[in-house]
């Protein structure tokens, strides 16, 4: 009879390791893909801050002096993250500058209409309308500047103040989400622990110490954690591969840099937190009286 039900309880702890490897893998994979989301807003948002683009067109035969003269004038802006020089023959040689035109503008001319130019990137925290003007104000009156082309900053704008509210909720939803996934992996690994209890009960009668008794289940802890964030990343990686498979060609929303930094932090999250809520659930049965636990 001792020997049935010892087998029965085998079973039920095995079974209760298996499904609360589950759910933390279930939970880890939840957090692992709104981390991706949420990393994706929060890059494209800055993305699109460095977006901003501007076109200085300088006069045609400008000297080094002049040419000087201007790049100095656009550094004492100390708005710009970038600054370089195309002249009009790579532009007119360029593919995609070309396709911005209805017509092919060397058969419509017969010749190139374009003017040398500096590609001017504005720092992320100048890319507003503001300080375009400013930027426009004060360069433009540089001799040899012939004309700044700006893009729809209103349209920028509109786009950052969106992805901003986006991002921001964003970044709440995860931390929710963090909150209530911390809460329901404790659960669960103290009902795996707590199927465990007798066990831990009977090894304090016979004189083993508490480090004795912890030190195998947060053993066993270290490894259902790493399995568990190995599942977890592995579902993370067939998300993304499954995403990018049904995604055109030539489109790319997958960025495998943050989806390996993610897969890396849920196997390390997944071994910490484990080991972790562990500690305490096995702390709780062992300092605890033995009277006790035949009532809890």
């Amino acid at each position: 009879m001792n020997e049935g039900r010892d087998k029965r309880l085998s079973r039920k702890v095995r079974r209760s390791y298996v499904i609360s490897t589950i759910s933390i893998a279930l939970v880890l994979f939840m957090l692992g893909v709104v981390s991706y989301v949420t990393f994706s807003a929060l890059s494209a948002t800055r993305e699109l801050r460095s977006g901003v683009v501007l076109s200085v067109e300088v006069a045609d035969e400008l000297g080094d002096e002049g040419h000087k003269t201007i790049v100095e004038a656009m550094e004492a802006t100390t708005m710009c993250s970038n600054i370089s020089y195309m002249t009009k023959d790579e532009k007119f040689a360029d593919e995609a500058f070309r396709e911005q035109f209805e017509v092919d503008i060397d058969l419509l001319l017969g010749e190139n209409p374009l003017r040398d130019s500096y590609e001017v990137t504005l720092a992320d925290s100048h890319a507003d309308r503001v300080s375009v003007e400013a930027f426009c104000e004060a360069v433009s009156a540089v001799e040899g500047v012939e004309y700044i082309a700006v893009p729809p900053v209103e349209v920028v704008e509109n786009m950052h103040r969106t992805l901003s509210y986006i991002s921001v909720g964003l970044v709440a939803f995860f931390v929710v989400l963090f909150i209530i996934s911390m809460l329901l992996l404790n659960n669960t690994i103290r009902l795996a622990i707590y199927t465990k209890r007798y066990l831990i009960n009977t090894m304090k009668l016979v004189g083993a110490t508490k480090w004795y008794i912890m030190r195998p289940l947060l053993g066993n802890a270290f490894k259902q954690g790493i399995v568990a964030g190995i599942v977890a990343a592995i579902m993370v990686v067939g998300v993304g591969y499954g995403i990018e498979e049904i995604m055109p060609d030539g489109v790319a929303i997958v960025n495998y840099r943050e989806v390996a930094t993610i897969v890396g932090a849920l196997v390390v999250v997944g071994v910490v937190i484990t080991v972790l809520f562990s500690a305490f659930a096995v702390g709780k049965f062992v300092n605890m009286k033995s009277n006790k636990i035949y009532l809890y």
